[in-house]
């Protein structure tokens, strides 16, 4: 894994994210895995940016999440590029359910727990504040319909 200044050329955000850093800085990150030793050189190349630091990167996926996260150094963007996707945040132990089409964001919160299910093929843009992120098994239940949707007993 390392760090690359000054990439010119077209990269593939789905396998090299892209570093955001002091300075207005974009590094994209060559060598990139989910592997703890890749993880922890990650976090240390990029340590001086603190809070700051922020990881953009491409997911593809196709159904529920296997795991929760939170990003205790600061909110996180997930951006529906295609597909469908829920995002589930767990508020004080209540469930809130965000649906996402293509085009539509949403806000995960610093420091709250949340898990991403996939409706069908879907690809996602992510920008993290990687710092500190923590990851737990999934506990909740997948939902089932949109929040803000009638159920049909409450339509009109």
């Amino acid at each position: 894994m390392r760090l690359v200044n000054h990439e010119r050329n077209a990269m593939d955000l789905r396998t090299t994210p892209v570093h955001l850093g002091l300075g207005s800085r974009a590094k994209p990150v060559e060598g990139f895995t989910w592997d703890p030793e890749v993880l922890r050189a990650y976090g240390a190349a990029v340590a001086a940016d603190g809070a700051e630091g922020r990881m953009v990167m491409v997911f593809d996926g196709d159904g529920p999440g296997d795991h929760e996260e939170r990003h205790p150094a600061g909110d996180e963007l997930v951006v529906c590029l295609s597909g469908s996707v829920t995002v589930t945040r767990d508020v004080d132990g209540v469930p809130e359910h965000v649906l996402l089409g293509p085009g539509e964001a949403t806000i995960n919160p610093a420091g709250v727990w949340h898990v991403v299910d996939m409706e069908g093929p879907t690809s996602i843009l992510a920008i993290t504040a990687g710092l500190g992120t923590d990851h737990r098994p999934r506990t909740g239940t997948r939902p089932t319909e949109r929040v803000d949707t009638p159920s049909p007993e409450e339509a009109p």
